[in-house]
């Protein structure tokens, strides 16, 4: 019987096995520019953040800040705009929908966006697939910025979280199940303490003290009839911008700080930041975590979105899977523990080789394009057809995606542009460099694809890759990111060797806080990934560190011991992990 299943499901397939699905971060959206005019001084540019999904009525609903609507998908890949201002006439503001929140209630979607008066409305909608919207309260009296409604199911109440200051804490209030309007006063529920945990210290490697740390985002989950409290920390602008998290067995408190935090971080790599987000379950009742990336490049502000697999592991743990957490990774299909992650193992085949381009634009020099930084971008002199980049691999290698990330070199544009065109572009390989075969035409592409993913039906062989503009949608032919993904034909790095995490003793003076890892370079290693925990069997957080052989981490909480590991990778696959490390 068995083997006229597998018969099945190469006839439906084209081979054994049906390929499953991937996904890249950033998410590829057609994320509006930002609308601020004061924001944009430097260059008009793309913009969102604070990002909330919740799966609703068979589909996945996305919404994130001022974006002038939402998306809507059913398989968290192929997501549809709904253009909607949720303002009324009297509104004149710029933030119409600022870190919204986003929850449902029975069978009925609820939004919120920030505000600091009691004037903005609370939406309802049954049917969000469309536009379709009514008022369940005129004007809420809460004044809340970052907001979040939280129903408790079992009990059916409602709770409204909120707060973003570097001065003041989070805060909770019931809301009445029937005006939800505040019953009571606020709460306050959650402070920063960053003298104790280093992660929510300000700046880009939490080493910045001339300013106060931010927290907000607050996102309320329950699991197992206990109720975890999230919260982004320490600011938008850092790589280092995090999540963490408190639990309760009450839904107002008091919270107790999680031993396993930030739970949601991601400093290094291409797409970094991983902070500000929200918690929700797929079709399988699998967790999954979306999140701010930052790129801060033309205004502290400009930012993208990520998703991240996530979960409660067997102790109640609320994690996220970052490691590769930008590479290609896996989109729901059925039920998995997401402790193993969700990466397809496809690397990246042409992190800093060689660069061939039609023009350079001033100091944004083609190495920019690969070297997995998303602040740094090549720019051709012009958006015309026929500018071009070359991507040499360096030997033959196996092909599965490639993502392009354009960057917003002299965009005109600003808000959400109601007509456009789409990236246009040819993609094409070669063993030589010269004689060029087509692999992906986009000519007629009419879809704005900021952040293209392709991943390909059947797997290409090629040493060379180019990819060659047709036509953009505003502004020069520029990328942050010409990234493809595979397999080489060489040999993965073996293990690292002497792995050394340098913390200061308990016994001396000295900041517990921050540690100083050193290992031997590995001539076959493109990068390195760091994983911590406080439990040698939890080590959630990761760290990826692309051509160096040290790295000053200054995110540990002062108290605890902590746990290492380390291991290479390059174009040709992972080496084997290090043995675990404990620092006291």
């Amino acid at each position: 019987m068995k083997k006229y299943v597998l018969l099945f499901l190469f006839l439906m397939t084209g081979s054994s096995f049906a390929q499953q699905k991937t996904y890249c971060n950033p998410i590829n959206i057609d994320y509006g520019y930002c609308p601020i005019p004061n924001f944009v001084t430097q260059g008009k540019h793309r913009a969102t953040a604070d990002p909330v999904i919740t799966f609703f009525k068979g589909e996945y609903y996305l919404f994130s800040t001022n974006q002038w609507g939402y998306w809507h998908s059913k398989d968290m890949s192929d997501w549809k705009f709904i253009p909607r201002k949720f303002l009324r006439p009297e509104h004149d503001v710029y933030d119409e929908l600022c870190a919204p929140s986003v929850s449902f209630v029975n069978d009925t979607l609820l939004v919120l966006g920030s505000t600091h008066t009691k004037e903005f409305p609370i939406w309802m909608s049954t049917n969000p697939e469309v536009d379709d919207w009514k008022e369940l309260v005129h004007k809420s009296e809460a004044g809340a910025w970052d907001p979040q409604i939280f129903w408790d199911k079992e009990k059916d109440e409602v709770y409204l979280y909120y707060g973003s200051s570097n001065l003041y804490p989070l805060y909770v209030v019931k809301l009445n199940r029937k005006t939800f309007q505040p019953e009571g006063e606020p709460v306050p529920v959650l402070a920063l303490n960053d003298d104790e945990h280093g992660w929510e210290r300000f700046g880009e490697h939490n080493d910045n003290t001339f300013m106060q740390p931010f927290t907000e985002g607050a996102f309320m989950t329950k699991h197992n009839n206990r109720y975890y409290l999230q919260y982004g920390a320490p600011g938008t602008e850092f790589s280092g911008y995090s999540d963490g998290v408190y639990t309760s067995a009450t839904p107002m408190g008091p919270f107790e700080y999680q031993s396993h935090n930030p739970f949601s971080y991601k400093p290094g790599g291409f797409a970094r930041g991983a902070g500000h987000g929200a918690t929700y379950q797929d079709r399988n009742d699998d967790y999954w975590h979306v999140s701010t990336i930052v790129v801060s490049v033309k205004n502290n502000f400009e930012r993208r979105l990520g998703i991240w697999p996530a979960g409660f592991d067997a102790d109640g743990v609320l994690y996220s899977n970052t490691a590769y957490g930008d590479y290609p990774t896996f989109l729901p299909s059925e039920k998995k523990n997401h402790l193993k992650g969700s990466f397809s193992g496809w690397m990246l085949l042409n992190y800093n080789k060689p660069i061939q381009v039609s023009s350079v634009l001033g100091g944004f020099n083609a190495n920019f394009a690969n070297d997995e930084d998303i602040k740094t971008y090549w720019s051709a002199k012009t958006g015309a057809k026929g500018e071009y980049i070359i991507s040499d691999l360096g030997e033959k290698s196996t092909i599965n995606a490639i993502q392009l990330n354009y960057a917003d070199q002299d965009a005109e544009l600003m808000g959400k542009p109601s007509h456009t065109t789409g990236h246009k572009y040819v993609i094409s390989i070669s063993d030589d460099g010269k004689n060029w075969k087509k692999l992906v035409d986009k000519s007629k592409n009419d879809n704005d694809v900021p952040h293209d993913y392709i991943e390909l039906e059947r797997p290409a062989q090629a040493r060379f890759v180019k990819l060659e503009n047709i036509e953009m949608p505003t502004g020069k032919f520029a990328l942050s990111g010409f990234r493809i993904f595979g397999k080489g034909m060489g040999q993965a790095p073996d293990a690292v060797q002497n792995f050394s995490p340098l913390r200061a003793a308990p016994r001396k003076k000295g900041e517990r806080r921050n540690v100083w890892f050193k290992w031997q370079q590995n001539p076959l290693a493109d990068g390195y990934v760091i994983y911590f925990g406080k439990s040698p069997d939890k080590l959630y957080g990761s760290i990826m560190v692309y051509g160096k052989n040290e790295y000053y981490f200054n995110g540990l909480d002062k108290s605890d011991a902590y746990y290492f590991q380390i291991e290479a990778f390059s174009g040709n696959g992972r080496g084997p992990k290090s043995d675990i490390k404990k620092s006291e």
